[in-house]
């Protein structure tokens, strides 16, 4: 689905590998992502994967985003 060009734009820009992106997708694929409590969830683990400090007005804004499924179509090109 993504190319190898795609793993190394996230782990130059997170520092986070690409069996670590694997591993993190597989285990969404069954996850409940219409469930506020599962997306915090998901949100907090990237990033502490990442080392990114994500305060809790833009956690809310991606939570909103996804549950009203405002989001890119095109995950590439947010990178």
């Amino acid at each position: 689905m993504f190319g190898d060009n795609f793993f190394k734009k996230v782990q130059n820009k997170t520092n986070v590998d690409k069996n670590t992106i694997i591993n993190l997708a597989e285990k969404l694929q069954n996850a409940n992502m219409k469930d506020e409590k599962t997306i915090r969830s998901v949100i907090s683990e990237i990033s502490n994967l990442t080392g990114k400090n994500v305060t809790k007005e833009k956690e809310d804004k991606i939570v909103n985003a996804i549950l009203k499924d405002n989001i890119p179509t095109n995950i590439d090109k947010m990178f």
